[in-house]
């Protein structure tokens, strides 16, 4: 799937997993619906995608904090670099 096509689905699959519904909340503009999906989950996705959101959301201790339960290093680029890198990993 690429990114245009996960941007006009009007609501996410059922069968999708938490984090590709989280990141596709997120290409959304619903930061919260995206956080609360993932938020009491465990595993690396989940931890990376958290991690990704508290940057985005401006809160850096917090985010480092994810990333290193993701086992990844903080990211360096765009937020929209991440997000793509993130689609790629769990959703394509």
């Amino acid at each position: 799937m690429t990114i245009e096509e996960f941007q006009s689905i009007e609501s996410p699959h059922q069968h999708w997993t938490a984090v590709q519904k989280s990141l596709w909340y997120d290409l959304k503009g619903n930061w919260k619906s995206a956080h609360d999906l993932i938020d009491q989950l465990e595993g690396t996705a989940a931890a990376h995608v958290h991690a990704y959101l508290h940057r985005k959301e401006g809160d850096q201790w917090n985010a480092e904090y994810w990333y290193r339960r993701a086992k990844q290093n903080v990211y360096k680029g765009s937020l929209d670099d991440e997000w793509k890198d993130l689609f790629k990993r769990y959703v394509e």
